[in-house]
């Protein structure tokens, strides 16, 4: 790894709108020491770079070839491609950038990973059993905990369960689960944020916390029982607390981040607060690993109104963990 951080960039599904907003964000301002390998596809770069008004970056051979500021890494070259319209071939091209993107970290080559938006269709459509992003990368990378977490400069979240029905939520809590989450989140903090002293919390599962156990026994039964085993080993977490009043307690300065218990609880107020300039991260991966907060946004394809901040806000990211993690 030389002293300049190299991050790759995945273009994600060749039909969204991640080769718009890689050629929009490379329109912003990014430290010197910064170069993005671009994983994609040139030719699909060229036509919507042509859309844009604005000229993408130059070709390289591979990995190998010094470039300053940002390339193109071809891998793949598709004949045709209808903006919104994913097929078997863009799946699998999508899917063979994030491949190449994960092998080049593993090996040093790259300092982190930014991806672009794929989808569950497209994912089906190669064939791949994944359901997304977090479930891929853990295989690929080997990583046996992992946590998906939302970065803002407002609020930080990270969620002990992800996508799944909220009728099946209280079954899969467990003091082991949020512990795990909450050790990942600790990490995050210390290493990749270098804060020195984080401050978690821990969102309640019923109204008002339970209310001393009118609404609920999980609070009793799981979450304050996880909360005094994570402070028994050292970890900084507070909890569980009524979620209706702690992720303002946590935008106004008294947490870091906050561990809510499922998507829609740490999401509805994190969006609030960052719908565009949010950033999604992999949490446990020997990698680091950043995202957009996005979709594919099949319906804004190829037409150039796309938001890139959020792109932007991770490709920042990616670089400021890197150089942590690897002294840079």
């Amino acid at each position: 790894m030389s002293s300049k951080v190299r991050l790759g960039v995945t273009m994600g599904c060749p039909a969204g709108v991640g080769p718009e907003i890689i050629l929009k964000a490379l329109g912003h301002s990014f430290p010197e020491d910064l170069d993005l390998l671009i994983l994609g596809d040139p030719e699909i770069l060229k036509e919507r770079a042509r859309v844009l008004g604005c000229d993408p970056p130059p070709v390289i051979q591979g990995p190998d070839t010094p470039f300053e500021g940002a390339a193109i890494w071809p891998l793949s070259h598709l004949p045709e491609v209808k903006p919104g319209k994913p097929d078997k071939e863009t799946a699998r091209a999508m899917v063979r950038y994030i491949r190449e993107g994960v092998t080049l970290c593993l090996q040093g080559a790259l300092a982190g990973l930014v991806t672009c938006p794929i989808s569950k269709t497209a994912l089906r459509l190669a064939g791949e059993p994944f359901p997304g992003h977090t479930e891929m990368l853990a295989s690929l990378t080997g990583a046996k905990e992992v946590a998906m977490a939302f970065y803002g400069d407002k609020l930080k979240i990270v969620l002990v369960t992800i996508h799944v029905p909220f009728s099946q939520v209280p079954a899969l809590l467990s003091e082991t689960k949020i512990l795990s989450v909450s050790r990942l989140a600790y990490r995050f903090l210390k290493e990749d944020l270098g804060l020195h002293s984080p401050r978690l919390a821990l969102s309640a599962l019923n109204p008002h916390a339970s209310e001393g156990g009118l609404f609920g026994d999980e609070e009793a039964r799981l979450l304050e029982p996880a909360v005094r085993r994570a402070q028994a080993e050292g970890l900084p977490l507070e909890g569980p607390f009524p979620a209706d009043s702690l992720f303002f307690r946590a935008v106004s300065g008294e947490f870091d981040l906050v561990v809510a218990l499922y998507h829609d609880q740490g999401l509805i107020p994190f969006k609030l607060l960052h719908f565009r300039d949010g950033v999604n991260l992999t949490l446990g991966l020997p990698i680091v690993r950043t995202s957009v907060d996005h979709g594919t946004a099949y319906d804004l394809a190829g037409k150039g109104v796309a938001d890139e901040a959020s792109l932007v806000a991770a490709i920042r990211l990616a670089y400021q963990m890197a150089r942590r993690r690897f002294n840079l």
